[in-house]
């Protein structure tokens, strides 16, 4: 699949056009606005609710040092006072009498906000989110309340141990670009944010050809393409593409091997964690779903890894996974050893990864299971509309919608051969970063120097 090219010139915006349909499900409808925003309907008459998302490519990885942790403080900022709504109460007001459900996310790759509601006050709710996205008012002392409550979620990120294991191992996954794949932020950045660079992001990526509009639930797509356009059609386009202005640096790629270890008095139980750079949906599209199948083939009960190593008695928990990116997708194995057995857990950990590029460390019958289970959940994901609009948008901005509409008939290609290449590619006898959770205590019983630990003071 081609580069996912994000973002558009003036010189392109012509007329409205509805996108080709073949590649959708039956219940999915496209169209582009003048303006570049992209419009998609999902049709399920199950319950007369309906919700909007809009969806806006932005994110982590948009970020520096001086902005880490933005993206997601604009998010909190879109839930308060904009130009018709102009103060908290106005707006949970509005909330109130619409009986709306709202709700926002950040992550790596997207920021999306969304809004339930019944059917019949669809009309109100695309002005409410109108409102929302074009119009903040970015008020000082609503920024100064909101500062410490988006802190306070970092807060509680903290009073987990594994928290450090992953944030130091973040840093020598992704180095100078840490920041790009750090979502929750910096405390310092979080609280002395000012209205001032909440106006730089939006200036940056809030347009309508960097964002998509999705309306799904009990709605009719030709009355919602009028509805939106209606509304959003008069929605300025940028005369840039941010990406080509503002370019997302490649990440460094790892060099050798590199064993820390983080200790936290709250750890309970050893943890290992290893992480390799693995494909993207950029480069590497087919690995992708190779990545997916292998990851869990290896999760499931009767997997070789698993018997050698829970089912043993050797570890508590040992999971293999994989996060599809746009921009290089992290391999981690996490490894919860026995206390009493660590080094030994750690050992037959990476027998078996010798292993995996070999087509007789699983079935095919396992290889047919996993392609199957993984399109059973996904069915499954659909069961309810509001949450699958989620799913949608992520692949929007990490992958497309043709990745997520084709990701079933994708999977059931996978052979063999392509998990070898994968394996091949990006884990066996590539660089990664491994490290390891203890506590004080820990750290005195177990002798890390043996499986090339080191621990610094």
């Amino acid at each position: 699949m081609k580069k996912l090219i994000i973002g558009f010139t003036l010189a392109l915006f012509v007329t409205v056009s509805v996108t080709a349909q073949n590649s959708l499900p039956s219940n999915f409808f496209m169209k582009k606005l003048a303006n570049g925003m992209e419009v998609l309907v999902i049709e399920d008459k199950t319950v007369p609710l309906a919700t909007i998302e809009i969806v806006v490519r932005n994110g982590s990885y948009t970020e520096d040092s001086v902005f880490n942790g933005l993206s997601h403080m604009y998010e909190h900022m879109f839930f308060k006072a904009n130009k018709d709504l102009p103060s908290q109460e106005a707006f949970l007001k509005r909330i109130n009498e619409l009986g709306i459900v709202f709700n926002g996310t950040t992550g790596d790759e997207r920021v999306n906000y969304f809004i339930t509601l019944t059917n019949n006050k669809i009309d109100e709710g695309i002005a409410f989110m109108n409102s929302a996205i074009r119009y903040p008012l970015f008020l000082e002392d609503e920024m100064k309340r909101e500062n410490p409550v988006v802190d306070g979620e970092f807060q509680r990120n903290e009073s987990d141990p594994t928290f450090f294991l992953f944030d130091q191992y973040n840093r020598f996954m992704w180095k100078e670009n840490y920041y790009r794949k750090n979502a929750i932020g910096l405390h310092d950045v979080i609280l002395t944010c000012t209205p001032e660079k909440m106006r730089i992001i939006q200036n940056k990526y809030y347009y309508p050809n960097n964002s998509m509009i999705v309306v799904a639930g009990d709605v009719k797509h030709d009355e919602i393409f009028g509805k939106v356009e209606g509304v959003f059609g008069d929605w300025k386009p940028s005369e840039f593409d941010p990406f080509q202005k503002w370019p997302i640096p490649e990440f460094e790629p790892l060099k050798g091997v590199t064993n820390f270890v983080t200790i936290n008095e709250n750890a309970q139980v050893p943890i290992f964690l290893t992480g390799y750079h693995g494909p993207d949906t950029r480069k590497d599209l087919k690995a992708t779903y190779a990545a997916d199948v292998f990851s869990y083939i290896l999760s499931q009960a009767s997997s070789k890894l698993q018997k050698d190593l829970v089912e043993s008695g050797l570890a508590y928990q040992v999971n293999v996974g994989y996060q599809t990116c746009k921009y290089t997708g992290p391999i981690n194995i996490i490894l919860v050893p026995n206390p009493e057995k660590v080094n030994e857990a750690w050992k037959v950990l990476w027998e078996n990864v010798a292993m995996w590029a070999d087509p007789n460390y699983y079935t095919d019958e396992q290889l047919e299971t996993a392609k199957n289970l993984l399109a059973i959940q996904d069915a499954y994901g659909k069961e309810s509309t509001s949450e699958f609009t989620h799913l949608v948008t992520y692949w929007w901005c990490s992958a497309s919608i043709d990745y997520y509409t084709n990701y079933v008939a994708n999977l059931q290609k996978v052979t063999k051969e392509d998990i070898a290449n994968y394996v091949k590619k990006y884990i066996i006898d590539q660089p990664h970063v491994n490290g390891l959770l203890l506590s004080p205590a820990m750290k005195e019983m177990i002798d890390v120097k043996s499986i090339g630990f080191t621990i610094t003071e």
